[in-house]
Protein backbone atom coordinates (compact mmCIF):
# COMPACT_ATOMS: atom_id res chain seq x y z
CA UNK A 1 0.00 0.00 0.00
CA UNK A 2 1.21 3.22 -1.15
CA UNK A 3 0.72 6.74 1.43
CA UNK A 4 0.97 10.17 0.51
CA UNK A 5 0.73 12.77 3.40
CA UNK A 6 0.48 16.15 3.68
CA UNK A 7 0.69 18.58 7.01
CA UNK A 8 -1.36 22.18 6.74
CA UNK A 9 -1.34 25.09 8.86
CA UNK A 10 -4.98 26.56 7.84
CA UNK A 11 -5.78 30.56 8.06
CA UNK A 12 -7.46 31.23 11.44
CA UNK A 13 -10.91 31.83 9.97
CA UNK A 14 -11.09 29.30 7.21
CA UNK A 15 -10.92 26.04 9.50
CA UNK A 16 -14.31 24.94 8.75
CA UNK A 17 -14.21 25.45 5.45
CA UNK A 18 -10.91 23.56 5.12
CA UNK A 19 -12.24 20.83 7.31
CA UNK A 20 -15.14 20.36 4.47
CA UNK A 21 -12.75 20.24 1.67
CA UNK A 22 -10.49 17.42 2.68
CA UNK A 23 -12.62 15.60 5.59
CA UNK A 24 -13.47 11.94 3.88
CA UNK A 25 -16.71 12.60 2.48
CA UNK A 26 -15.31 16.02 1.00
CA UNK A 27 -14.33 17.10 -2.72
CA UNK A 28 -11.10 15.84 -2.63
CA UNK A 29 -12.10 12.11 -1.60
CA UNK A 30 -14.75 12.22 -4.03
CA UNK A 31 -11.99 13.03 -6.56
CA UNK A 32 -9.67 10.50 -5.81
CA UNK A 33 -12.79 7.77 -5.59
CA UNK A 34 -12.82 8.46 -9.39
CA UNK A 35 -9.04 7.11 -9.73
CA UNK A 36 -8.85 2.54 -9.92
CA UNK A 37 -6.52 1.99 -6.79
CA UNK A 38 -7.45 4.94 -4.35
CA UNK A 39 -8.14 3.09 -0.66
CA UNK A 40 -8.99 6.06 1.62
CA UNK A 41 -7.96 9.38 3.02
CA UNK A 42 -7.66 10.64 6.60
CA UNK A 43 -8.22 13.84 8.02
CA UNK A 44 -6.41 14.40 11.46
CA UNK A 45 -6.32 17.96 13.38
CA UNK A 46 -3.71 18.83 16.20
CA UNK A 47 -5.25 18.88 19.48
CA UNK A 48 -3.11 21.52 20.68
CA UNK A 49 -2.78 23.93 17.46
CA UNK A 50 -6.64 23.55 15.79
CA UNK A 51 -5.25 25.43 12.93
CA UNK A 52 -2.62 22.27 12.09
CA UNK A 53 -4.08 19.15 9.87
CA UNK A 54 -2.56 16.10 8.50
CA UNK A 55 -3.98 14.42 5.29
CA UNK A 56 -3.18 10.59 4.83
CA UNK A 57 -4.17 9.49 1.29
CA UNK A 58 -4.04 5.50 0.91
CA UNK A 59 -3.75 4.28 -2.71
CA UNK A 60 -3.09 0.73 -3.60
CA UNK A 61 0.39 1.86 -4.91
CA UNK A 62 2.37 4.11 -6.75
CA UNK A 63 1.50 3.20 -9.66
CA UNK A 64 -2.38 4.05 -9.27
CA UNK A 65 -1.45 7.21 -7.43
CA UNK A 66 0.49 8.33 -10.37
CA UNK A 67 -2.59 6.89 -12.64
CA UNK A 68 -4.90 9.12 -11.08
CA UNK A 69 -2.76 12.25 -11.38
CA UNK A 70 -1.94 11.96 -15.07
CA UNK A 71 -5.54 11.09 -16.03
CA UNK A 72 -6.92 13.65 -13.69
CA UNK A 73 -4.12 16.76 -13.36
CA UNK A 74 -6.70 19.58 -14.64
CA UNK A 75 -9.37 18.57 -12.04
CA UNK A 76 -6.74 17.77 -9.23
CA UNK A 77 -5.59 21.60 -9.94
CA UNK A 78 -8.51 23.45 -9.69
CA UNK A 79 -9.18 22.06 -6.58
CA UNK A 80 -5.91 22.39 -5.36
CA UNK A 81 -5.86 26.34 -5.97
CA UNK A 82 -8.72 26.29 -4.06
CA UNK A 83 -7.43 24.47 -1.01
CA UNK A 84 -4.00 26.89 -1.23
CA UNK A 85 -6.34 30.13 -0.43
CA UNK A 86 -7.21 28.11 2.93
CA UNK A 87 -4.08 28.05 4.73
CA UNK A 88 -0.81 29.57 5.39
CA UNK A 89 1.36 26.63 4.74
CA UNK A 90 1.45 23.17 3.20
CA UNK A 91 4.28 20.13 3.58
CA UNK A 92 4.40 17.52 1.44
CA UNK A 93 5.82 15.15 4.47
CA UNK A 94 6.21 12.34 2.15
CA UNK A 95 5.19 9.25 0.02
CA UNK A 96 4.90 6.26 2.07
CA UNK A 97 5.06 2.63 1.80
CA UNK A 98 2.45 0.92 4.12
CA UNK A 99 3.26 -2.04 5.71
CA UNK A 100 -0.30 -3.51 6.66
Amino acid sequence: MYTYIWEYYVKDDFVSEFENIYRPDGPWVRLFKEGKGYIKTELHQNIENKTRFLTIDFWTSKSAYDSFRKQFSEEFEELDKVGETLTKKEIHLGSFHCFE
